[in-house]
């Protein structure tokens, strides 16, 4: 391997590991991104953090702010509905997808992680850690992707997933009751439709599941936009 593909690897692989922390909320929105330290926790020179910086600045991930530098990004509520228009249309195909060809053990996990979710709705998480809840409704989705057979299809909602940060979702979920509430049931209502064998209701059911996680996401953001760089 060159010298300049081995550096474009080391760039990419502090990227990841940076995005890595962001999404955790081990470096939380509005924080400020100082490449001396990512250096140091990383174990690389400042040469591949700047370049990695710069890669998720393209991504959207981060910005530059004056007079703070480079900062995690706080999305602006448009730009996560539109992305959660998207994502309702691809998840729903995935679940239709899903109803003939999911097996019985996979029903079973998406029943098993629901019972997490309902037993452990409002379990705090640590940064950087996600709590049994957060990676049971992760998983909830996930299995529904496997189903599905598509490996493109899986990997744009990946994409679409990492825009924003995964323990913002998480949050949304925690602090708000009624929001957990609707989301077991929207979640026991996509594996009903699932185990009926019916595609239409299946397919309703995720795209309305995941519009309601992307308003109660975008109101949330409208909520902390004003005041999150304060303090």
């Amino acid at each position: 391997m060159s010298d300049t593909s081995t550096g474009h690897a080391l760039v990419d692989d502090t990227a990841a590991a940076i995005r890595a922390k962001i999404m955790s909320g081990e470096i939380p929105i509005g924080a400020q991104l100082r490449q001396a330290e990512l250096a140091k926790s990383l174990g690389v020179s400042r040469t591949p953090v700047r370049e990695a910086l710069r890669q998720l600045q393209a991504g959207g991930l981060i910005e530059v702010v004056p007079n703070r530098g480079a900062v995690v990004r706080v999305p602006v509520p448009w730009e996560v509905r539109e992305a959660y228009e998207v994502r309702a249309e691809l998840e729903a195909l995935a679940c239709e997808r899903a109803v003939d060809r999911i097996t019985d053990d996979a029903l079973e996990e998406l029943r098993e992680t629901n019972r997490i979710l309902r037993e452990s709705p409002s379990e705090r998480s640590e940064p950087g850690k996600p709590a049994a809840s957060t990676l049971a409704n992760d998983r909830f989705h996930t299995l529904i992707h496997e189903a599905a057979g598509n490996e493109r299809l899986t990997r744009v909602i990946a994409q679409l997933n990492e825009t924003f940060p995964r323990n913002v979702s998480a949050m949304v979920l925690q602090d708000n009751s009624r929001h957990r509430e609707d989301n077991l049931r929207e979640h026991e209502q996509i594996v009903a439709a699932i185990e009926a064998g019916d595609h239409a209701a299946a397919r309703e059911a995720m795209r309305r599941h995941v519009l309601s996680a992307g308003e109660q996401l975008a109101r949330w953001y409208e909520r902390r936009s004003s005041t999150v760089f304060k303090g």
